[in-house]
């Protein structure tokens, strides 16, 4: 008994569906197991880290304190960080705060004045260019936001001060304005209004010799010195606390020297500070770092040492604090960053050439990454330099023996049947 014509026709319709869908849930297969693969990995990058620990640090300096009579208010010459020579006036003592409203007032006009005088001799205009000041106006405002960001205000001001230069002189040069001429006639006769209404200082506070200056004090001057260094201890240590002497007749003090000392208590068990070792060092209060060597190092226990620094650079924000937080930088490190979860371990034999000339192999377990290179799955070693929480840093080597930059690494186990 044969099919109908209709029967036969239904049975290839039948059979061209089923194919299909069967292409299409081969197709989708492939889609599925392909993004899968690709969200499985992850491309080699440089990254960069930095290798620091932060601790409490204590100050430690050879300071002399400065007092004055008491009476009067103070105004200081010298800012703080600030080197002053022998003879040189720290600070004056007026009969009221009147007075350091006034000289503080007519400081602000002598800057402007100096500014706008600075704008307004010939010279500068003579010399002056649109291009050149055009150039000069964009590496002013570069560097301006730059020690903004750095946090160092005393080159932000200069550079603030260059830059109003600068954008005068531009608006002069292109005619948008004439000049400052009455502006700095106003200027002048307001200092002479000030000039009249001050009074001789009552008292002057001169440095007896060379050193740097800070204007305050906190009990530790005759504590924390250099000669006690030895005599340290971790109980010591702990019970420093910031803080500034409210004493009516404090001027300051003198601070001796072209160095100072850090002292930390720290777990280095594992040996990671040695004397001699160069460190950076990073405060809360200030984002610039400063260069230092590791002078001493004394273990009281297993666990706790007592690491003595020395650093030679002085500013206004490292004798503000007796204590601070402080990040000790041992290294910063560039490299290719591999997560955790993708590290394994496998058996690689090498071919080498002994003494006598003969070909050797030799197996060693070595540290890794599987990486998916179109089809292929490879081992690729690794050589940590760095290492993080859930990352390490990967030396980028060249070899393409080793985890080379841009390569796609596998997150996910590895079949036997995938290596390569």
């Amino acid at each position: 008994m044969g099919f109908s014509k209709s029967e036969g026709g239904f049975m290839v319709k039948l059979l061209r569906n089923f194919a299909l869908v069967l292409l299409l849930i081969v197709f989708i297969s492939i889609v599925y197991n392909f993004r899968n693969k690709e969200s499985d990995t992850v491309s080699a990058l440089t990254a960069s880290a930095v290798s620091a620990k932060e601790y409490k640090g204590v100050f430690i300096r050879d300071e002399e304190i400065l007092l004055y009579s008491g009476n009067g208010a103070l105004s200081y010459n010298v800012s703080d960080g600030g080197k002053v020579g022998n003879g040189i006036v720290i600070a004056e003592a007026y009969p009221d705060d009147e007075q350091l409203s006034i000289k503080r007032d007519k400081a602000k006009l002598e800057k402007e004045l100096s500014i706008l005088q600075k704008i307004q001799n010939p010279g500068t205009l003579e010399s002056a260019q649109p291009a050149n000041l055009s150039d000069s106006i964009n590496e002013s405002y570069r560097s301006l936001i730059y020690y903004r960001d750095m946090g160092n205000y005393q080159k932000l001001g200069e550079v603030k001060d260059d830059l109003l230069v600068e954008l005068s002189t531009y608006q002069i040069i292109t005619n948008e304005v004439q000049d400052f001429s009455q502006k700095i006639s106003d200027i002048k006769s307001e200092i002479e209004k000030l000039d009249s209404k001050t009074v001789v200082s009552k008292e002057k506070i001169v440095a007896p010799r060379s050193a740097y200056f800070a204007s305050y004090c906190d009990g530790y001057e005759d504590k924390l010195t250099t000669a006690g260094l030895d005599t340290l201890t971790s109980a010591m240590l702990n019970e420093v606390v910031d803080k500034k002497s409210t004493a009516p007749n404090v001027v300051g003090k003198l601070i001796e020297g072209y160095g100072w000392y850090l002292a930390v208590v720290a777990d280095n068990s594992r040996k990671e500070y040695a004397i001699g070792d160069s460190i950076s060092l990073r405060f809360d209060s200030y984002a610039e770092t400063y260069p230092a060597v590791i002078h001493d190092i004394r273990d009281e226990k297993a666990d706790r040492s007592i690491i003595i620094i020395f650093c030679d650079k002085f500013s206004y924000e490292l004798v503000q604090h007796r204590a601070e937080n402080v990040d000790l930088i041992k290294g910063e490190y560039t490299g290719l960053k591999v997560p955790r979860e993708a590290i394994r371990f496998k058996d690689v034999t090498d071919t080498y050439t002994d003494d006598n000339g003969n070909e050797q192999t030799r197996t060693s377990t070595c540290k890794g990454v599987y990486i998916r290179k179109g089809e292929q799955v490879l081992f690729k070693k690794i050589k940590v330099i760095y290492e993080g929480s859930d990352y390490v840093l990967s030396e980028d080597s060249g070899d393409p023996e080793y985890l080379e930059l841009y390569d796609d690494i596998m997150i996910e186990g590895v079949d036997k049947d995938d290596e390569q």
